[in-house]
């Protein structure tokens, strides 16, 4: 069985709230211990063999797979997370803006307010990245065509008497 199906398979299996809550709380801790490592050393490039970086990180092969599963999306050559071995080769790097971006898209405080971000980008820059991040959900409507308005097709006709028909 591949890292990822094992990954998706122990995070995801059917237990109670509490046990729930404590298998989150302990992965979460886990991930945020990560990204401060990788945010103090400003090391946007990681690489080796997933279980070696495993290991660099205090965690098991599978739960690192879950980590990978994450920062995925932040990363600017993505993985293959469905054919990692623990023998893999794997290159991370890291576009730290989109990692930030994708940060609060999570809605995950606890890594996006970490003081290691300090070092990499400036409080302006991420004041930018949170605006832009905001503007990214703001739904805008279109104006509505109204029966009496020309018709937008270019036709010169009203409306009603054109496409509204």
């Amino acid at each position: 069985m591949g890292l990822y199906k094992e990954w998706s398979e122990t995070a995801y299996e059917e237990r109670d709230q509490k046990e729930y809550n404590k298998f989150w709380e302990v992965y979460l801790e886990q991930e945020k211990s990560v990204y401060a490592s990788i945010l103090e050393g400003k090391n946007n490039a990681i690489q080796g063999k997933l279980k070696e970086l495993a290991e660099k990180f205090d965690l098991d092969a599978v739960t690192f797979t879950g980590f990978l599963d994450g920062i995925n999306t932040s990363l600017v050559n993505s993985l293959d997370l469905e054919n990692l071995e623990e023998d893999s080769e794997i290159e991370l790097e890291i576009d730290f803006e989109k990692l930030y971006f994708n940060m609060l898209n999570a809605k995950a405080p606890w890594l996006y307010e970490l003081p290691q971000w300090d070092d990499i980008l400036t409080q302006e820059r991420r004041k930018e990245i949170t605006k832009e991040y905001r503007s990214s959900k703001t739904v805008v409507k279109d104006k509505k065509v109204g029966r009496n308005d020309p018709c937008p097709c270019g036709s010169g006709k009203k409306y009603k008497k054109c496409c509204g028909q």
